[in-house]
């Protein structure tokens, strides 16, 4: 017999950046601010990410693409790595990501792609502290989640190590 289980996310929308806290807002900033950086010249899909550490630094990063598409790597991640080479015992308290594009209109929230759901979530993890992720595409509504682990609900973690 079969046992039904449900996951419940929740995620908060705000319709503009002047309605985020002014963190969140600085944050989300830092993530545009960098996008316009990013290295996309295949898919011109630039996307930004800014990272606060719980001492108060942010460290921003930015999609880097290859003509070899698997050698490039998600914003997301290089700004947790660069983050944690930086100040390895520091937790992330909050991650903000964004895109834009010439190519195409970004108007709703972007996530996180599933290997940077996991990374996010192992930092989560590291640090036994949530992270906040504040996710917009160029224009439009944003969403707020409180942890990383609500975009991975069904995370693989060292747990399944020992």
């Amino acid at each position: 017999m079969s046992i039904r289980k449900d996951i419940i996310i929740s995620i908060e929308e705000f319709k503009s950046q002047t309605e985020l806290p002014d963190q969140d807002a600085d944050l989300l900033s830092a993530a545009r601010e960098n996008a316009k950086k990013a290295y996309a010249p295949y898919s011109n899909f630039q996307v930004g990410a800014a990272v606060l550490l719980a001492n108060g630094q942010i460290i921003t990063g930015n999609n880097q693409e290859n003509a070899a598409y698997p050698s490039g790597l998600c914003a997301e991640r290089v700004a947790l790595f660069y983050a944690q080479s930086k100040y390895p015992d520091v937790a992330v308290k909050a991650i903000a990501v964004t895109a834009i594009s010439s190519k195409i209109d970004i108007s709703s929230p972007i996530p996180p792609c599933g290997a940077c759901r996991q990374v996010l979530t192992e930092y989560e993890n590291r640090h036994h502290s949530p992270m906040r992720v504040i996710l917009q595409g160029e224009r439009g509504s944003i969403v707020t989640l409180n942890s990383a682990s609500d975009l991975l609900p069904l995370k693989f973690d060292s747990e399944f190590l020992k």
